[in-house]
């Protein structure tokens, strides 16, 4: 008993003592924090930085949320027979994007100083070390990890487009290899001419998020694919459009809606900027404006539909929905609710009269994918001129023509190329069984066995 009360009171007059000696401790401690503490970066200066790299990480996620919705729209507007075809499609094509993005695109997309068409910069994007010090990064902007991840998931989307307008009758490994080309080297270069500081960017040309770069980019390409592809068997058959109904409106209509959140990261993120009070509102602004823009779409829509159909067409008012939030993608941030209203509007007409325009031309597009996203894209971003003052019609007529040149052309090239050395359509008979057992050697669904 005494031993341990002596060794407490021992151990009690060591605590006073070097509670005493603490203040010295303290203060010679402190030297060097007070010294580290004027050389590092205050909040002031690495606020922006990470609230710009938490944006870009937030929207990237959002926008990575697309491909589900792309997938679950796709497969429920085709047939029961090529359900996991468009699966197996939007698995591989969003993972190709993620590896052609790294191994060329990005550094292709954004070259930093180049001639304004195409920089040769052909090299794998690398990212900041681990453990980034303040004082090492560059507080300027975000991380290259965040700025990268944020914008693959514009590529992969891109790639998407494609996807559903050329569905139930082109073959899976063409189609992917149209992909890599299109992920790693079109949309890079197209893209460099306006977010890359290209010859666009220095012309003036204002498309904030995407209606031409990404959008009407996907639209070219699938059009040129639709053309050389050709139409579904039975689709057009003495003068007549025989509707083909989509194996579920369900996963449709929750890929619609999946899709219309995902665009809230897609938007809001490319304000790339969230650091002040200004670029945070801004933010806000662009959500509410995205939002009104796809309800106006989709209104628009079911309004039309009953009245030249005498009944609603919910894949209209889908498309229509979408439609609206390709057109206010150019320009998300200036416009007033009502202006994003007007803008979304004018997208759900636009489905309504261009899918069947297209059947006139015997141009099949499954899923609508050409009147959402490249005319309705094409509208977006002439509509940007009624509120960008910095913008004029000449140089977004000039950007339209532009991309739509280039995408068309170099896309039309390679579905030639594709179509005369591999073939990319299968034949009548697999078509007629349905992709997922001529393709994927998969047991047809007994319940769409006749679809």
């Amino acid at each position: 008993m005494m031993t341990r009360c002596k060794a407490l009171l021992l151990g009690t007059m060591k605590t006073m003592k070097l509670m005493k000696s603490l203040p010295l401790v303290a203060a010679l401690t402190a030297l060097p924090t007070v010294a580290l503490a004027q050389d590092a970066p205050g909040f002031d200066e690495i606020g922006p930085y990470i609230m710009t790299t938490l944006l870009f990480l937030v929207g990237g996620f959002l926008v990575f949320w697309m491909a589900a919705g792309f997938a679950m729209l796709e497969a429920g507007l085709v047939r029961g027979k090529n359900v996991a075809m468009q699966l197996i499609k939007n698995m591989a094509l969003f993972s190709i994007a993620g590896i052609m993005y790294w191994l060329v695109g990005f550094n292709l997309m954004y070259p930093g100083d180049f001639n304004g068409y195409l920089a040769f910069n052909f090299v794998p994007t690398v990212l900041e070390p681990v453990g980034l010090s303040a004082t090492d990064a560059a507080l300027d902007y975000a991380s290259v990890a965040s700025d990268f991840f944020f914008q693959l998931m514009f590529v992969a989307a891109t790639a998407s487009i494609v996807s559903g307008a050329l569905a139930e009758r082109i073959k899976l490994w063409p189609f992917l290899i149209f992909v890599v080309v299109l992920t790693g080297i079109m949309y890079p270069i197209s893209g460099s001419w306006q977010w890359g500081g290209g010859f666009l960017s220095e012309m003036g040309f204002s498309d904030f998020a995407g209606s031409t770069v990404v959008h009407s980019v996907g639209g070219w390409a699938a059009l040129a694919g639709a053309i050389i592809l050709g139409p579904r068997i039975g689709k057009y058959k003495d003068g007549r459009v025989n509707p083909m109904p989509g194996s579920n409106l369900a996963l449709a209509t929750l890929g619609t809606f999946i899709l219309w959140l995902g665009w809230f990261g897609f938007n809001g993120g490319s304000q790339l900027a969230a650091g002040t009070v200004g670029d945070i509102t801004d933010v806000g602004r662009i959500f509410a404006n995205t939002n009104m823009a796809a309800s106006a779409g989709a209104v628009t829509a079911l309004i039309l539909t009953q009245i030249m159909y005498k009944k609603p067409d919910l894949t209209m008012v889908l498309n229509g929905a979408l439609a609206g939030l390709v057109s206010i993608t150019a320009e998300p941030l200036a416009p007033s609710l009502f202006g994003a209203l007007w803008i979304g509007a004018v997208g759900g007409v636009i489905v309504v009269f261009a899918v069947p325009m297209l059947d006139k031309f015997k141009i099949d597009d499954v899923v609508g994918a050409i009147p959402v996203h490249l005319i309705a894209g094409i509208w977006g971003t002439i509509a940007v001129v009624f509120y960008n003052s910095d913008a004029s019609i000449v140089t977004q007529l000039t950007g339209i023509v532009a991309y739509g040149v280039f995408t068309f052309v170099a896309s039309l090239i390679l579905w030639v190329v594709l179509k005369g050395t591999m073939g990319i359509r299968v034949s009548e008979e697999a078509e007629i069984n349905g992709l997922d057992v001529s393709e994927l050697g998969m047991e047809a669904y007994p319940e769409f066995s006749k679809g």
